[in-house]
C-alpha cells in the first residue's frame, strides 16, 4: 500500500522545502483574498456568468499550458477521470458553492467555516491516500479546530449574520466548498505524480469552462454588460487570474513535494486572508477574540512545518 512521505530531492533541501511551503501559503492567501472579493462581484454579476467569465479569462491566459510536453506520458483513463473530478469538485462545484455562499453570508463568516479545511484535508488524505499523519500535523489540525470554535463564538452575535435570513444557507454552501477543497487537495496529490502543475492547471480550467458554458451563455443573453462599472471589470480580471491560474499553479507546485495532509494545514491562510480582506476593504469588523483565533491557527501552521530536531544517538 503506497504511502506519500516527505521524500525526494526537492524536500531533502531546506530551500526546496521552503519554496514548496511558500507556494502553498501564497496560493491559499490568494484564494482567501478572492473569496472575500467575490462578494462585491456577486452583487453585479450573476453567479453562473461570473464563473463562466472566470474560466474563460483563465483559459485564454493558459492557452500555451494546454500543449502536452514532449516528455509527458499520454494520460491514462484513470488520470482523465481524476482530471474531470478535480475540475468538477475543485473548480465547478467549489466556485458555485463559494460565490453563492459568500453572497449570502459575510466574508468573516466564510473564513470561520473555511477554517475547517485543514481537518477535512487531513481526514481525506488518511482515508483515500493512506498517508501516515504524524502527531504534529494532528496537533496543527487541532489548533485549526480550536480556532474555528473561537471564531464561531465571536461571530454568533454579528449583525451582518442576524440581518440576513438566508445566512444559514450561505454557511451550508461554504461548508460544501470546504468538502470540495478537501477533495481538490487529495485528487491533486495523485495528479502531481503524473502531470506537471502547469498542465494540471490548464486542463482542469478547460473542463471548468466546458461545464460552466451552458449556464454562462444562458445568463449572458439577458445581461446588460454596459451596466458594470470599469472597476468591477478590473476586479473580475484579478479574480479570474488568481482563481484559475496563479492559485492552482502555486498549489500544485507545492503539493508535488508535500504530502496532502501537511499541505492542508496551509489552508488556514485562506480564512485569515478572507477575513483580513473583509475587514480592510469591505468594512467588516474583526474582534479581539477573532485575532486570538487566527493566532492559534498560525501557531498550528508553524507546528506542522518547522522541522523537528533530531535526537543524537
Amino acid at each position: 500500500m503506497r504511502r506519500y512521505e516527505l521524500s525526494g530531492p526537492s524536500m531533502s533541501k531546506p530551500s526546496g522545502r521552503l519554496f514548496a511551503y511558500a507556494s502553498l501559503a501564497l496560493s491559499m492567501s490568494l484564494v482567501g483574498a478572492y473569496v472575500a472579493l467575490t462578494k462585491p462581484l456577486a452583487l453585479v454579476l450573476p453567479v453562473f456568468l461570473l464563473g463562466w467569465l472566470r474560466f474563460g479569462i483563465g483559459g485564454i491566459a493558459m492557452l500555451r499550458w494546454l500543449r502536452k510536453p514532449a516528455g509527458e506520458q499520454p494520460m491514462s483513463s484513470q488520470t482523465r477521470k481524476l482530471i474531470f473530478l478535480e475540475s468538477f469538485l475543485g473548480n465547478f462545484l467549489f466556485t458555485l458553492c463559494m460565490i453563492m455562499g459568500v453572497s449570502l453570508t459575510s466574508a468573516v463568516s466564510a473564513g470561520v467555516i473555511m477554517s475547517a479545511i485543514p481537518a477535512m484535508v487531513a481526514v481525506m488524505s488518511w482515508l483515500f491516500l493512506k498517508e501516515r499523519i504524524g502527531p504534529r500535523v494532528w496537533a496543527a489540525v487541532a489548533c485549526g479546530a480550536l480556532g474555528i470554535g473561537l471564531l464561531s463564538l465571536a461571530q454568533a452575535g454579528a449583525p451582518a449574520v442576524q440581518e440576513n435570513s438566508l445566512a444559514w444557507l450561505g454557511n451550508v454552501l461554504i461548508f460544501g466548498a470546504v468538502l470540495c477543497e478537501g477533495a481538490y487537495a487529495v485528487i491533486g496529490k495523485k495528479l502531481t505524480a503524473v502531470l506537471s502543475p502547469k498542465r494540471i492547471s490548464a486542463v482542469i480550467n478547460l473542463w471548468g469552462f466546458v461545464l460552466m458554458t451552458p449556464f454562462g451563455l444562458y445568463t449572458a443573453l439577458d445581461f446588460d454588460f454596459t451596466a458594470v462599472r470599469i472597476e468591477m471589470w478590473g476586479l473580475l480580471l484579478f479574480y479570474a487570474l488568481a482563481a484559475s491560474v496563479w492559485t492552482v499553479w502555486l498549489w500544485m507546485t507545492g503539493l508535488k513535494s508535500v504530502p496532502a495532509s501537511r499541505a492542508g494545514v496551509f489552508t488556514v491562510m485562506l480564512p485569515i486572508s478572507a477575513a483580513l480582506v473583509g475587514v480592510l476593504f469591505l468594512g467588516e469588523s474583526l474582534s479581539g477574540l477573532q485575532v486570538i483565533a487566527f493566532a492559534i491557527a498560525l501557531a498550528g501552521l508553524l507546528l506542522a512545518t518547522v522541522p523537528a530536531h533530531k535526537r543524537i544517538r
